[in-house]
């Protein structure tokens, strides 16, 4: 009797898309994550424009008004918001030169000093008084020869006439003044004062005292400085250099200068 052969087992060979499936699966869900996390939330964008955008106006090279059209921009990437404010930024890179420090521009101090020249149009053709502009304000300078005697705090009486004019001009106004008194290099032993530091800070204290005392002036308006020969304006080599260094100086500090 013969045997019938048994049909040999059917071999799945199918069963690799099943790995390959969760494979793909698994991919697809890496790149699902990937791009999630590329995504830049619009409100937290516009905070980062406007912080960019800020930022640059601080340094004065981004004009001013772009940061609400930065706020709406549609959502961007943070290379191309960094791209942008360069940009902005090369486009006014032109304007830095105005940033420069230049004497301040108070309109009233323009007037201020407009009305000095004209009451002191006698001392300013001796050269005993010297007007000028300064990054921090307007300078009245009182020279030695013209105020004071030679190592002596007190102010001659010649002079109170010029200084009665320039307390009318400077009454009227609120602006703060800040006195410095300056000397030149030459050693001083007197017996009012034992140094150039002593002479110029006492030197400066008279006119503080004359401003309350004299004008009127409010305490709150003054400070009074001493600065020997520590900040020249010429040279102390030569005896003209020495004779421009001896000198009182009142500084008008603009209103921003507050």
């Amino acid at each position: 009797m013969s045997r019938r052969k048994r049909p040999h087992p059917h071999v799945n060979h199918d069963r690799w898309l099943v790995s390959y499936a969760d494979f793909i699966t698994l991919l697809f869900a890496f790149f699902v994550v990937l791009y999630s996390s590329a995504q830049v939330d619009k409100r937290k964008m516009g905070k980062l424009s406007s912080a960019i955008q800020e930022a640059f106006q601080g340094f004065g090279v981004a004009p001013a008004g772009k940061v609400q059209e930065l706020k709406s921009l549609p959502s961007l990437g943070a290379a191309q918001t960094i791209e942008q404010a360069k940009r902005d930024s090369e486009k006014s890179a032109t304007a830095l030169p105005a940033l420069a420090v230049e004497p301040p521009t108070d309109s009233s101090l323009n007037t201020l000093q407009d009305e000095l020249k004209l009451a002191l149009q006698d001392e300013l053709s001796k050269k005993t008084v010297a007007l000028h502009r300064e990054s921090e304000g307007l300078v009245i300078t009182l020279r030695e020869f013209g105020f004071f005697d030679s190592a002596s705090v007190a102010l001659r009486s010649e002079a109170l006439p010029a200084l009665d004019r320039i307390a009318s001009v400077l009454a009227i106004r609120t602006y703060r003044l800040r006195i410095e008194g300056h000397t030149d290099n030459i050693p001083i032993h007197s017996r009012q004062t034992g140094s150039n530091w002593e002479l110029s800070t006492a030197r400066s204290t008279e006119i503080v005292r004359l401003l309350i005392q004299r004008y009127r002036f409010s305490p709150d308006r003054l400070s009074a400085a001493g600065y020997a020969e520590y900040h020249p304006i010429a040279s102390n080599d030569t005896a003209e250099g020495r004779a421009q260094n001896r000198r009182v100086d009142i500084v008008i500090l603009p209103e921003k200068m507050r």
